[in-house]
């Protein structure tokens, strides 16, 4: 039974054979038992076994009846507790205080948490929520129970009683000790140090969180988080910690409480059933580098998802609060309406050069997709980023991503899978490459009714989708992140002897337009920037442009590779191009595309791929042919793509 209702919740407590009326006045004393308003839940105060207790109800609980609870400090610094009040959690209180963790206080929890799972039906897997001497209760009675720990939310704990109570507070050392019945001559039978007792929570895969103020005086974080931060790691745990600059003690969480919320959401068990990942090969070279040289480069390659503020942004705060010492440096090349064809070729300009890449997002199924790569280029193009990236450097970390869009929805509805992202898999699976298939997960939760695809964004989420996308992405790195321990050392990975297909764009490069030799009509423009209403896209705009508008116009480049194509973009006077490799017969190719009436879109034709790896000379011209719906004969290249 769920504590939904006021009344469900007083008829579960007469069962406890506690007397109380059966619709008490808000805020009036019954009996022991007090209902009022705490924030947009309605909060019960009451005596569990002698013991202060409260728990606050959501107006609507969220599917598993989540909970929090904080052994200490009620309604302190809550704004995590208040966030979770709106997304559905009980917060749940019991007075522990000044137990210390103490056998009896444990067993005393132990009671409490039963009467809150049996009698209640809230979840079985709990959060615990610790600030400052909370925190020694909450990862003690944790490890004590840790098959029933959803997560821990650490703030400024202290998990070290040796070096912070006995040193610092000795009237809390001295409590301490009466509580447990134990002396300083008995001390050695004390066995309740949260940072000697992380073991049971490592097997067990408990994820912790935590915020601390780097200048603690109270509880310095030195000798407690830091401490145990290390401890866990080394077990084996997920451990992530936001370090507040210049902060004491006090204030605990955070002004936005966001990241924390994240955290503890994506922990939650009705979440995490929605989730699709598949983990492949290991994630231990950035992982190991990030942490033990405390140095790191991050790229982030792929569409409009990927350029806009969002799941990028999230996951790069992520990765920061995972690895709090380390200085990270982001690489990030979205680029709208862009798959994994364009991200071949452009892989080497926009992440490569940058330096040695240590994880690497590729995002292009949804692109690929929807802008209609035929199932053979959807593979050469992202085998032709993976490849590319390894064989540049072979300790490389890769993830895969699959978001959702229009088209990939109804038929995950109809319970199959899109041409696009299976071909993205099958190159993923050929390179033990881990992937997380965010389209699949969107459509169940679409059909659970959580949400509507206008609510959730469409193919550009609002702030919530994105949280969702990040959350998926994290529980991947989480439990890969697992399989590291104090040994793990990096490795490079193995590069299959063969590829694929053997004309993906596994080499694919620019070539620099000047290579071209322009003949009537052509010209370079230095500062490409048409004066008129039609949308352009960053980075193909104020950049030099290769364009012709005349039927006729024509120029030569000359190339060594096995492919040949043209990075243009496609506007609303976008023509049609007649094209020759080698003297062969023309061909011809119209670049207008379904989104050229409003907008100048990037776009990447190829023209032959499939060539002998020698030099070869293509021959390119405006045709006099035009497409009705265009207002013109024009072209615009931003670069010629070869394939070596």
């Amino acid at each position: 039974m769920n504590i939904k209702s006021f009344p469900y919740f007083f008829c579960l407590l007469w069962v406890l054979a506690i007397s109380f009326y059966s619709t008490p006045v808000q805020g009036k004393i019954e009996n022991g038992i007090s209902k009022s308003k705490w924030h947009e839940g309605d909060r019960y105060d009451f005596k569990f076994q002698g013991r202060d207790a409260i728990v606050v109800v959501p107006q609507k609980a969220a599917a598993g009846n989540p909970w929090i609870w904080r052994p200490a400090f009620f309604d302190a610094f809550p704004a995590v507790d208040k966030a979770l009040l709106e997304r559905g959690f009980h917060v749940a209180y019991l007075d522990v205080t000044n137990d210390y963790a103490s056998p009896w206080a444990i067993e005393l929890g132990n009671r409490f948490y039963k009467e809150m799972v049996e009698n209640y039906g809230l979840s079985s897997k709990v959060v615990m929520e610790g600030f400052s001497r909370g925190g020694l209760y909450s990862v003690i009675w944790a490890s004590r129970n840790p098959d029933d720990v959803a997560c821990l939310y650490l703030d400024a704990p202290l998990t070290d009683v040796f070096t912070c109570l006995k040193r610092l507070h000795k009237a809390a050392w001295k409590t301490l000790l009466k509580e447990w019945n134990l002396t300083e001559e008995t001390i050695d039978r004390f066995d309740g140090n949260p940072v000697d007792n992380l073991e049971p929570l490592a097997k067990a895969g408990v994820p912790i969180i935590s915020v601390c103020g780097d200048s603690d005086r109270s509880v310095p974080i030195e000798e407690n988080m830091m401490v145990m931060r290390k401890r866990y790691l080394a077990l084996g745990g997920n451990v992530e910690l936001i370090i507040k600059p210049g902060c004491d003690h006090h204030p605990h969480s955070l002004e936005d409480p966001q990241p924390v919320v994240d955290f503890i959401m994506r922990q939650q068990t009705e979440h995490k059933k929605f989730q699709h990942y598949t983990i492949r090969g290991s994630l231990n070279n950035s992982f190991i580098k990030f942490e033990r040289e405390r140095r790191g480069r991050v790229a982030f390659i792929g569409g409009s998802i990927t350029e806009m503020v969002g799941w990028k942004d999230m996951m790069e705060q992520q990765l920061q609060q995972r690895f709090p010492f380390t200085t990270f440096e982001f690489v990030e090349a979205g680029i709208s309406s862009t798959g994994s064809t364009p991200g071949a070729f452009r892989l080497d300009n926009d992440v490569l050069s940058k330096g040695k890449i240590d994880l690497l997002f590729i995002d292009g199924s949804a692109n690929d997709m929807t802008n209609g790569f035929t199932p053979e280029e959807q593979v050469r193009g992202v085998e032709g980023e993976i490849r590319h990236a390894l064989e540049v450097n072979p300790e490389t970390d890769i993830v895969l991503t699959h978001f959702a869009t229009d088209g990939f929805l109804p038929i995950i509805a109809r319970r199959q899978m899109p041409d696009a992202i299976l071909n993205h898999e099958r190159v993923a699976n050929h390179y033990r490459v881990s992937s997380v298939n965010l389209a699949q997960e969107i459509s169940e939760r679409l059909q659970d009714g959580q949400f509507t695809w206008k609510e959730f964004g469409y193919a550009h989420p609002h702030p919530y989708g994105q949280s969702v996308y990040t959350a998926a992405i994290s529980n991947l790195l989480d439990e890969m992140q697992r399989e590291i321990n104090a040994e793990s050392t990096r490795r490079p990975h193995e590069i299959p002897a063969t590829q694929l297909d053997p004309y993906s764009y596994t080499k694919g490069h620019f070539i620099l337009l000047s290579r071209a030799r322009i003949g009537r009509g052509w010209k370079i423009t230095d500062d490409w920037n048409p004066d008129n209403k039609y949308e352009k896209r960053k980075g193909f705009v104020h950049v030099p442009m290769l364009e012709a508008a005349r039927p006729g116009d024509r120029l030569t480049l000359s190339f060594k590779g096995r492919a040949i194509g043209i990075f243009c973009v496609c506007g609303p006077s976008a023509g049609i191009l007649e094209y020759s490799v080698d003297n062969a017969p023309f061909k011809k190719l119209d670049t207008y595309t379904a989104w050229s009436s409003a907008l100048y879109i990037p776009w990447v034709y190829m023209l032959e791929t499939e060539l002998e790896d020698t030099e070869h000379t293509l021959r390119l011209r405006i045709s006099s042919d035009k497409n009705p719906r265009s207002l013109g004969t024009e072209c615009q290249i931003r670069n010629f793509v070869v394939n070596k």
